[in-house]
């Protein structure tokens, strides 16, 4: 059984924040290895590089991941609980643009082909994600949709 990945205390920001905040660390994260920039609230993020559905526009994410048993990161879906899914899972939705992702942790880039977990696979990693992030509990009970998980493997090194 994997470790704890447990985070420290956080306070939820509110979704009106979430777009004007994820653009300020995107830039930091492209600025900057430094730990204060990659590992907030205890919990390590990585920057995934999507191209917009619609737009056909490059999109940038920082997103907070979990690790599962094989060490492939796994990013939730959750927008704080709002109704609809954030942008970024949108475009994953839409495989002939984004079959092929970018993803960076830190000093490390590579491409991932975005895995949207489903049945009893979804079960056991919310299960365990839940365990250590109680918080997207919390934020399943603010919505009627059920919040992916995609799992972002190693597929080639960039």
């Amino acid at each position: 059984m994997r470790e704890s990945q447990k985070n420290e205390p956080f306070e939820t920001p509110a979704r009106s924040t979430i777009r004007g905040s994820t653009r300020g660390h995107v830039a930091s994260m492209e600025e900057s290895n430094d730990d204060a920039v990659w590992i907030l609230s205890g919990m390590r993020h990585l920057l995934l590089v999507t191209t917009g559905w619609r737009s056909g526009e490059v999109r940038k994410a920082a997103l907070p991941f979990w690790l599962d048993e094989a060490d492939h990161p796994i990013v939730v879906a959750s927008y704080a609980g709002a109704a609809g899914h954030p942008g970024w899972y949108l475009n994953l939705e839409h495989r002939d643009v984004n079959g092929q992702v970018q993803v960076r942790i830190q000093e490390r880039a590579y491409t991932s082909a975005p895995d949207i977990l489903d049945g009893d696979e979804y079960i056991a990693i919310w299960d365990a994600m839940t365990e250590d992030r109680p918080f997207y509990r919390d934020y399943q009970a603010l919505t009627e949709r059920r919040i992916p998980l995609v799992r972002l493997p190693d597929n080639t090194a960039v």
